[in-house]
């Protein structure tokens, strides 16, 4: 199956990003900029919920706009954070990480990747491989604020120079360092997966 989408609506926005704030302030800079593209847009936001770091920012910078703020988090976790202040219009409760991750991407229309951990990169690298396997057709974008991905993106260069990674998976992803070109861009990527596998 092939899906071609040059005018994509994009109305519910998965995004990835840290439970901290990180090290640099430019990583709240990007996270309150990408509040207010999506803001602009009316655009809802779909998160891993509980109000920290990162998530916090979005979230609570994204409430002034009226737009839907949903989390999902898996009970154990819920547990730790139910007393931190929050910003969700809805807080989903379920009962581990992959039906969390299962919940989210099914609700999104589109990906954005933020400055993050471990975790992060672990969802990010789980939508990528679904997108490469057919398993959804949406754009994933990452916000690259002050280049925190410059690694990530040169090892991903990488896969595709040593035959790894199809160079054409590798184009699906939409980088930026600025929230709104991304959004607008993600809006008109040129989404063709499956790719042919070589046997």
């Amino acid at each position: 199956m092939y899906a071609r989408a040059m005018k994509r609506i994009i109305k519910n926005l998965c995004v990835f990003c840290g439970s901290s704030n990180g090290a640099h302030p430019i990583y709240q800079t990007g996270a309150k900029e990408l509040a207010r593209a999506m803001g602009e847009r009316s655009i809802n936001l779909i998160y891993g919920g509980g109000g920290l770091g990162l998530m916090g920012v979005l979230a609570k910078d994204l409430k002034s706009y009226g737009v839907k703020v949903t989390g999902v988090i898996p009970e154990l976790l819920y547990h730790l954070v139910k007393e931190v202040e929050s910003d969700e219009d809805e807080l989903i409760v379920v009962p581990n990480m992959h039906e969390r991750k299962a919940e989210m991407y099914e609700r999104a229309d589109a990906f954005i990747v933020l400055p993050g951990g471990i975790g992060t990169l672990e969802e990010f690298l789980e939508v990528f491989t679904w997108l490469q396997l057919g398993y959804h057709h949406k754009p994933i974008g990452i916000l690259n604020s002050g280049g925190y991905y410059n690694k990530l993106l040169s090892f991903l260069e990488e896969s595709v120079a040593t035959g790894f990674l199809k160079e054409a998976m590798y184009k699906t992803l939409v980088v930026s360092q600025e929230a709104e070109s991304l959004i607008e861009e993600l809006k008109k990527v040129e989404i063709k997966v499956p790719l042919k596998i070589d046997l």
